[in-house]
């Protein structure tokens, strides 16, 4: 029975779904039916177009997704649909690679290495080049050849440009023999000779070619250079290649994607039927219009007219807390307010953050406040290693015969205690029955062990620190205790050590400064009352209803999801935009377009939050609002703060004084500018002007952005070059002017 696969959907989707062959871009907006548009355009191209489901390949991102795609196109056919393909860009790749493998360097039977095999292997490198592995970690180099491979450089043509470049140089070629030598492939690779074999086996590139008479690619935007090149190489002679993406969505960088492959496909098949989905089955058109607010700033874009039916919507709650603790309870208490009152259930509530530190307070005040909870993307702040490691060390001081904190950290970092010491240090304690505090101190008297050498002067080193920090902690100083722990084991250096990239290195330091900011605000407590009421903390991600609960997840896990409600917290300048991106046109234009993701996952409510001061490496600093916020018409919201329309109006006063801003090109330059109070203007009395270069004591240094008397005191907003955006006023900052 034929079905009228048509019928239902808007004029856009119909133009999408019923378009001739031949190269076709569909933008598709947030929440605009994407996923309905390609599986009735596989429908389609079966039941209408009389296209055999062996000549089409569907490729997105996921498994989760490629098996809803089949399953809702089946349905759509009524029954199964043999020999169709629909899969990652990496199982079709394999797949092939297997098919082809005579084809290849590599047998019929590969092996797949996981991280595990991959960190394995090159250790292995590393110790026959004789590189130091904590300086340049085997993580740190891997992924320096996976961002190699996705750019679909091979190892004979790879450039060093540093010295560490030099390392991944010589390290790449090793690494790709011992591959071969063992017939596997890392994941990378199975892009990246899937390019290869295409490429320059003429005989293979004819048969797909022949083979895919139809390409359809989800997600385009999220997609790397090795599968822009799949795409086009699947999709020859024929180009009949049905594309689907959104560069406004475009969030996923560090992985190497590339949402400019959007505009390159326009530039390649420029003959592409080009059809926009405006149309939102999501979000009122309140949310709608601020997020069109947002993302417009951005340049290299389609402007998309995101519209609704939903007309109106509930306006966007601003709300300014004194602190990320108070922040946190506001959003814990609301949510218990429209769950009372207009009848939400606890899954209906979504909060989102930049960064992973932030889930910590939000995680408290949940737990506070008896609201279920879970953590997507991510892992509950007191379970990251770095967290449960210093966590390790107060408890071990706490209790010296902790049998598990000691055995967690007496070699982390490393300081040549190894597990067979370990064990035999357990046999001997338990041999004079005694715990490993009391052993320990014995060991430090000079009673002889089992234990010699090296292991026995790092023991008692270990034993002398322990005794070291535990007369700080007599004293009553958690934070005094924290930075001595930090200092005397040199673990933020053990950071760079464990981790693979410098974006994770900083997330750690990150996690690690918030740990810090914890202890200053249970500085009343004593050590055993915090690991007590710490650990309280910690157990309930085991204890909540995974079914009905809220969701905490970051901006970056939170695509393709919404939620009734949504909160975006934490939207300061340094925080989002991350103080990283500041300096970077294009790192500021992903930054716009995670705020864009934020807003659009909200289907009803929209709570928009941020802070007067937070809490940064241990200081409560005066925090600065997001800029995004600035670009969200006062109309749309409620409760907007003084500073949130200073953002507003500086940012009308810069497009009515700027070549930029739209307006009239006549006439000259002075004409244009009109005298509006700002607080870049100089003030009276003050040393400090706006691009002046400072020193700050902790934060290093950085730029002056703004300056502004607030009640007798000169405020300045500057910009430090590693620790971001921040507002400091100059009685108490102690800057040394540098200009």
């Amino acid at each position: 029975m034929t079905v009228d696969l048509l019928a239902g959907l808007n004029p856009q989707q119909r133009a999408a779904v019923g378009a001739g062959d031949g190269p076709v871009l569909v933008l598709a907006g947030p929440g605009s039916g994407k996923t309905r548009v390609l599986t009735h355009r596989i429908a389609y191209l079966c039941q209408d177009r009389r296209v055999y489901p062996d000549q089409i390949v569907a490729v997105t991102f996921t498994n989760k997704a490629a098996g809803e795609m089949r399953e809702r196109s089946e349905q759509l056919m009524g029954g199964k649909l043999d020999g169709l393909q629909i899969g990652t860009f990496h199982s079709i790749c394999a797949r092939m690679l297997r098919r082809e493998a005579d084809q290849t360097a590599y047998g019929r039977e590969y092996a797949i290495y996981d991280t595990d095999d991959q960190i394995s292997v090159m250790k292995q490198v590393l110790a026959e080049l004789n590189v130091d592995v904590k300086k340049f970690t085997p993580g740190r180099v891997l992924n320096a050849i996976s961002g190699a491979k996705n750019e679909l450089i091979a190892p004979e043509y790879y450039a060093p440009v540093d010295y560490f470049g030099e390392i991944v140089h010589r390290a790449y070629p090793l690494y790709q023999q011992i591959l071969v030598n063992n017939n596997a492939m890392d994941f990378d690779d199975l892009l990246m000779q899937t390019v290869f074999l295409l490429r320059d086996n003429e005989e293979v590139k004819a048969k797909y070619q022949r083979r895919y008479q139809y390409v359809l690619v989800d997600e385009f935007q999220d997609t790397n250079q090795a599968q822009y090149q799949l795409v086009r190489l699947f999709a020859a002679p024929q180009e009949n290649v049905f594309v689907v993406g959104d560069e406004d969505q475009g969030i996923y960088a560090f992985r190497g994607a590339d949402y400019r492959n959007v505009m390159q496909f326009r530039s390649d098949y420029p003959q592409a039927q080009v059809i926009l989905l405006e149309q939102n089955y999501r979000s009122t058109q309140i949310v709608l219009d601020a997020a069109r607010a947002v993302i417009d700033k951005n340049l290299h874009r389609t402007p998309k007219a995101l519209f609704t039916d939903r007309e109106g919507g509930a306006s966007i709650s601003l709300y300014e807390a004194y602190n990320e603790g108070e922040e946190a309870t506001y959003v814990a208490e609301k949510i218990r307010e429209l769950l009372r009152r207009e009848g939400y259930t606890w899954k209906d509530f979504a909060v989102m953050y930049r960064t992973n530190a932030q889930s910590r307070a939000l995680e408290d005040a949940m737990v506070a406040t008896h609201v279920p909870y879970r953590l997507v993307g991510g892992v509950g702040f007191y379970k990251r290693q770095e967290i449960k490691d210093l966590l390790a060390y107060l408890r071990l001081i706490n209790n010296p015969n902790d049998t598990v904190s000691f055995r967690r950290i007496v070699n982390v970092p490393g300081r040549g205690i190894g597990k067979k010491s370990v064990e035999t240090f357990h046999a001997w304690a338990t041999s004079l029955g005694e715990g490993y505090g009391v052993a320990l101190g014995q060991m430090m008297q000079g009673v002889v062990s089992p234990l010699t050498g090296r292991a026995v002067r790092s023991l008692i080193d270990f034993g002398h620190m322990l005794a070291d920090w535990r007369e700080i902690a007599a004293q009553g100083d958690l934070s005094a205790l924290f930075d001595a722990i930090v200092d005397s084991t040199g673990y933020v250096g053990y950071l760079s050590e464990i981790s693979d990239r410098d974006e994770q290195v900083t997330e750690r330091i990150e996690n690690v400064q918030e740990l810090r900011n914890i202890l200053i605000e249970k500085k009343d407590l004593a050590l055993g009352d915090f690991l007590e009421e710490v650990s309280l903390v910690a157990e309930v991600d085991t204890l909540v209803d995974e079914q009905n609960t809220v969701t905490l997840l970051t901006l970056h896990s939170a695509k393709g999801l919404e939620f009734p409600v949504v909160f975006l917290t934490g939207l300061e300048d340094g925080l989002l935009p991350h103080s990283r991106s500041l300096n970077e046109a294009d790192a500021m234009a992903e930054e716009r377009r995670l705020m864009y993701v934020g807003l659009t996952r909200a289907k009803d409510r929209l709570y928009l939050t941020y802070v007067f001061r937070r809490m940064m490496y241990g200081e409560s600093i005066p925090s600065v609002p997001s800029r995004f916020l600035g670009d969200i018409p006062t109309e749309l919201t409620e409760g907007v703060s003084v500073r949130v329309s200073e953002l507003r109006d500086r940012d009308a006063f810069q497009r009515m004084t700027s070549w930029e801003g739209g307006g009239s090109r006549s006439g000259s330059a002075s004409s244009k500018i009109i005298q509006f109070p700002s607080n870049r203007a100089p003030q009276p009395g003050s040393p400090y002007r706006v691009g002046q270069r400072v020193q700050h004591a902790t934060f290093g240094e950085g730029v002056i952005q703004e300056v502004e008397r607030v009640s007798g005191d000169i405020e300045v907003v500057v910009n430090f070059v590693k620790a971001g955006t921040k507002r400091l006023s100059t009685a108490f900052a102690n800057l040394k002017l540098l200009d």
